[in-house]
């Protein structure tokens, strides 16, 4: 059964006194973000009974929205059975714990909603472990008048040392939980660099899928290399990064990534934890940009993933432009802010322009030629002849006693990496 919901968000009249706010954007009205928090709450498995905007001159201390207003709430919330109090903004340790009190129900805020998501849908050990970190990373300031729920954690003979508390005791037992997953991930983020070092010595190019959360890019993804990555209408659906390729007209071979969507105000915590995710665009050789284009914010999404992206250090890399969805606006004009930019409209759901965007893709990648050439291996060389199979257009094949005859098309950077067997070597070379 799905729990009942109250989103509360705040119009800060005085911009001045509310811009240091965590979690405000000018960019998006009050009415819209509550909006965006309502589908945040609805993919969490909530169900949303009442929303609230509450207007004041600057965010009250102790409550965020005045003390008034959270009366009448609190009554509201009784009447309706309420089970959780959502706010679109951050709240503070002591807030939380003042509106946890008047509302005598479970309050949580914009960034615990978006980690109980990532928690939700994280399948592998990689995904478990970021969201557990970044979990604990906004736990532990907020440990303060917590001690009877966190208790669990320990207790007994040798967990307390001389006159320590239980919220001291708790802070130390996360503080060593942190760093044994940070311990983890920088494993897995080793792991992940072999993973890419092996990728990149075969002549493969790479290029990431990003974009705002919920704009299709895993339904794209699915659309490009036929894979089976779950896609899902609701935020966040996948979280676990995944690597499959794909052919090019050209006959090249691609290695495409499909990453966590971003989102307005995506908790600083959540960035941090995923950065071995988010090392897959960084090493792309080619980001392309997912935007859903029949959204009334799509201007303002790409403004954001382009933040990110800069955050990250991938700001430079070559880029294209995606205007997904364009079947729910047939005949739209294409984004006043794309006008000057590369970039192809495509409808991820009935395929519509997803062949001009493999072309696009051919066109901008870094420039690889493809060209036909006979190789001849001896017959020990399996792998290098498995290689020719995989990564290049085999026409024919012939075997002699010690050695095999291979026609096949390649793209420039195969021919170069097998230039020692190539039957007419200009080279000179022997295999």
């Amino acid at each position: 059964m799905p729990e009942r919901a109250i989103l509360v968000g705040l119009d800060v009249k005085n911009r001045a006194a509310g811009r240091t706010a965590p979690g405000d954007q000018l960019d998006y009205t009050p009415a819209e973000s509550l909006e965006e928090l309502a589908v945040l709450a609805e993919s969490a498995g909530a169900e949303v009974v009442e929303r609230v905007l509450q207007s004041r001159e600057r965010p009250e201390a102790a409550t965020l929205i005045g003390s008034g207003k959270a009366a009448e709430l609190a009554g509201v919330a009784r009447g309706e059975n309420i089970d959780v109090v959502i706010f679109d903004r951050d709240l503070t340790p002591t807030q939380q714990r003042n509106l946890e009190r008047v509302f005598d129900c479970k309050v949580i805020d914009r960034t615990q909603l978006i980690l109980d998501i990532f928690a939700r849908r994280a399948r592998t050990r990689e995904g478990q472990l970021q969201v557990e970190l970044a979990q604990l990373n906004y736990l532990l300031p907020r440990l303060t008048g917590r001690g009877a729920q966190m208790s669990r954690l320990g207790g007994g003979i040798g967990t307390r040392g001389p006159g320590e508390t239980q919220l001291e005791t708790d802070r130390r037992r996360i503080a060593r939980r942190i760093s044994r997953l940070e311990q983890e991930l920088e494993s897995v983020r080793a792991g992940r660099s072999v993973q890419r070092r092996q990728r990149q010595a075969v002549p493969l190019a790479t290029a990431a899928l990003v974009g705002y959360t919920n704009a299709g890019k895993s339904t794209l993804f699915n659309r490009l290399t036929g894979a089976g990555v779950l896609a899902d209408a609701r935020m966040f659906a996948t979280l676990d990064p995944t690597v499959r390729a794909m052919a090019l007209p050209s006959n090249r071979r691609l290695l495409l990534s499909d990453t966590v969507g971003f989102i307005r105000a995506l908790p600083v915590t959540l960035v941090k934890a995923f950065r071995a995710t988010l090392e897959e665009v960084i090493e792309a050789a080619l980001v392309l940009h997912v935007v859903d284009a029949a959204s009334p914010h799509a201007g303002q999404q790409m403004a954001h993933v382009q933040k990110v992206l800069a955050d990250i250090g991938a700001g430079e890399t070559p880029q294209l432009l995606v205007l997904n969805k364009i079947d729910l606006i047939p005949g739209a004009p294409i984004l006043e802010a794309v006008r000057h930019t590369r970039s192809v409209r495509v409808s991820a759901r009935t395929g519509e322009g997803v062949d001009e965007l493999m072309r696009a893709i051919d066109e901008v990648l870094p420039f690889d030629p493809v060209t036909t050439a006979i190789f001849r291996f001896p017959q020990s060389e399996g792998a290098k002849i498995s290689m020719l199979h995989e990564f290049g257009r085999v026409k024919w094949t012939r075997y002699e006693v010690e050695y095999c005859e291979i026609e096949a098309e390649v793209s420039e950077s195969l021919k170069r990496r097998l230039a020692g067997y190539l039957k007419q070597n200009p080279a000179g070379l022997t295999p």
